[in-house]
């Protein structure tokens, strides 16, 4: 038997905005930790990794919503604040795109060139679908860098131990 369950976006996208919060607070008072490192090039430490999870947010978006992606070039955002306001942004107008969205919206296709990945053909729903995975992905990899580096006061970040009624 097969049971169908689904999210909806307003469910992943207060899901987000919890854990965003908490993370604001968290670098707030660990501003030393945005700089450990963590890969090479753009996500060469925890700030490049967690503008990029704001980057990706920010530029699916602008598909969404119909513009072309802000190119990476013109996204700067070195403070801590300056990061999360690209974040804040980001989610605003995705929210606002979410709230607008039909069946039909969400079917179209689109086609879009990416920095890493090539070109690229998927859904709107898709797309959306993507911007909080891409996130949900990323986020855990920032909590188990930071956790290994000794930054153990972490909350549970699972969606089951949040405060997300379901």
């Amino acid at each position: 038997m097969s049971v169908t369950c689904a999210y909806t976006y307003a469910e992943l996208i207060s899901y987000s905005d919890a854990e965003t919060v908490r993370w604001r607070e968290w670098f707030t008072r660990n501003p030393g930790a945005l700089d450990l490192p963590f890969a090479e090039g753009r996500l060469a430490t925890i700030r490049g990794l967690v503008l990029h999870i704001f980057s990706v947010e920010l530029r699916y978006t602008d598909r969404l919503c119909g513009r072309e992606a802000t190119p990476y070039d013109d996204i700067h955002a070195d403070s801590l604040e300056e990061i999360f306001a690209l974040g804040d942004r980001a989610r605003s107008e995705l929210r606002g795109y979410l709230a607008t969205m039909t069946e039909a919206d969400a079917a179209v296709v689109l086609t879009f060139s990416t920095l890493t990945a090539g070109t690229l053909t998927a859904s709107k729903r898709k797309i959306a679908s993507n911007i909080f995975i891409h996130g949900m992905r990323h986020w855990a990899q920032v909590a188990t860098t930071l956790r290994s580096a000794g930054f153990t006061d972490q909350w549970g970040h699972d969606i089951l131990l949040s405060e997300l009624a379901m």
